[in-house]
């Protein structure tokens, strides 16, 4: 199966929808992303979709909803969790300003101290 995002205003992901793979099989029997957004518009009378995959082989990331397609990057970018995070350019995934410890504890980000503060149960 591959997977389609339905892109909307602001370029906000608002559905994501499974073509089978032999709707994107052209008359050589190869697979072009224009022919499962040919057959997505025609089904529903969308027109903006892109494609997406599980193992991000494309565009970065899957997409979600409420994730941004960013045209420039060709990659599909999660909500920006906390202000302070900053966009990973490679990744395009957002990470805290300070690394996660590495001492097999538990830990929520604190946006107010920009610290991770342990989870003491």
């Amino acid at each position: 199966m591959a997977h389609f995002a339905k892109i909307g205003l602001n370029n906000k992901v608002i559905e994501v929808q499974s073509v089978h793979n032999n709707e994107l099989k052209d008359s050589n029997g190869i697979e072009q992303e224009i022919n499962g957004i040919d057959f997505l518009t025609k089904l529903t009378g969308w027109a903006v979709w892109r494609q997406t995959s599980y193992n991000n082989n494309i565009r970065k990331n899957y997409a979600g909803i409420g994730f941004t397609y960013d045209e420039d990057r060709d990659a599909f970018i999660p909500k920006q969790p906390y202000a302070s995070w900053v966009l990973n350019e490679t990744t395009c995934l957002w990470e805290a300003p300070v690394a996660y410890p590495d001492d097999g504890k538990r830990y929520n980000w604190n946006e107010e101290t920009t610290t991770w503060d342990e989870i003491v149960s």
